[in-house]
């Protein structure tokens, strides 16, 4: 899958910085992006992406020193100067991409104002889809800041053609500081939709007993909402032993038919004891996985540990408990020491994470009202968006 990203804002920024590190560690060529924020000093920050492929915008308003936590700046910035955005985007090349895919924190004010303004003008002008990734900040990180990603998120799960929430409350360590583990938790993002985006890329591995293509990914997003998405690794994989030939190379070809039968068996029960550990873990959003409507199951690992029964039986698995029927899956080959199995619990019915985020935004912008006395466009669920 041919993905392009654009990092909104700082945290998107960061995080799209990571995907391009871990494309070129791996001497592929899945994945390209732009990183685009308010803040001077958080471009220059950047490692990966390219200076020519760093967009500053707002110039005028903030003079390059971010908007701080105020999205609704961060939006109308967007809004003034998306024309710029859109040619940073076709400068870069979109011809051969099969989804776009912005990466934002939503707590904050650039990318929180300015993703569900890209996402709209996107999917007016281009016909691949686009998705986000959205990051809630943590409650002890601020109320402002849960009422910012309230706001954002309303908006923004209405213009993205799905779009995937991580949540750093679910992630932090106990005793340890949002800020603290930001990289931590930066990595645990890009590790999982890194398996998920490359889906039916052809490696140096070969091709997989299952291939998932992007058409496959883009059929299990296209109910749009929330998703989630779980993901286990296996122990290293220790290499088998050769057998010793000799005299009794008879015996041992016997032998050898036996553990094949074993070890086909072997490789199908790691596959589902895998795939079990990634939907009941611990999810980029915890939900109540029985509500989504999709699911995608995507193994990537080393070709002999590849198993279609394993994948057959994980998708039944899976399809068995969730509400909907739909579930894809298959593998992909890659050379590593360890399997990976990704989940993706596509339109999520039921998440009581969004739900208390919602509350704690009603109560922050009681606050705002009775202190500013502003005037503004309710929601039914008392949320306004960020724009009409």
């Amino acid at each position: 899958m041919r993905v392009f990203f654009i990092g909104f804002g700082q945290a998107g920024g960061k995080i799209v910085d990571m995907f391009i590190e871990q494309d070129k560690r791996m001497q592929t060529s899945s994945f390209r992006g732009i990183a685009v924020n308010t803040a001077r000093t958080d471009l220059m920050g950047l490692k990966n992406i390219e200076l020519k492929d760093r967009l500053l915008i707002g110039q005028t308003v903030v003079k390059g020193h971010g908007v701080g936590t105020d999205n609704v700046t961060g939006a109308r910035v967007t809004a003034d100067e998306i024309d710029a955005i859109i040619n940073a985007i076709d400068s870069r090349g979109t011809h051969d991409i099969d989804a776009f895919v912005i990466i934002a924190g939503l707590g904050g004010g650039t990318g929180s104002g300015g993703s569900p303004v890209l996402a709209r003008h996107l999917k007016r002008i281009y016909r691949e889809p686009v998705y986000a990734i959205g990051i809630l900040p943590a409650p002890e990180e601020g109320r402002l800041y849960s009422y910012n990603a309230a706001r954002s998120l309303s908006t923004l799960v209405n213009e993205a053609d799905n779009t995937f929430i991580f949540d750093n409350s679910a992630w932090k360590n106990e005793g340890e500081s949002v800020k603290d583990a930001y990289n931590r938790l930066n990595d645990e993002i890009v590790r999982r939709f890194g398996v998920l985006f490359r889906a039916g890329e052809v490696g140096k591995a070969g091709v997989g007993e299952m291939v998932v293509d992007s058409s496959e990914v883009i059929n299990t997003l296209r109910g749009g909402g929330i998703s989630s998405v779980g993901y286990a690794i296996s122990e290293k994989i220790s290499p088998r032993t050769k057998q010793s030939q000799g005299f009794l190379s008879g015996l041992l070809r016997k032998k050898e038919k036996t553990e094949e039968v074993l070890t086909g068996e072997d490789k199908s029960a790691k596959i589902i004891a895998l795939v079990r550990r990634a939907m009941l873990g611990r999810l980029t959003l915890p939900c109540d996985y029985s509500t989504a409507e999709r699911g995608l199951v995507l193994l990537a690992g080393p070709p002999d540990e590849m198993d279609r029964k394993g994948v057959e039986k994980s998708k039944s698995w899976v399809e068995e408990n969730i509400a909907g029927v739909e579930v894809r899956g298959g593998d992909y080959p890659v050379q590593s020491d360890y399997i990976a199995a990704v989940v993706v619990l596509a339109t999520i019915g039921n998440v009581p994470r969004i739900t208390d985020l919602l509350e704690i935004a009603k109560a922050t912008k009681e606050d705002v009202l009775k202190s500013k006395e502003k005037r503004s466009t309710m929601f039914d669920d008392g949320i306004e968006p960020l724009f009409e």
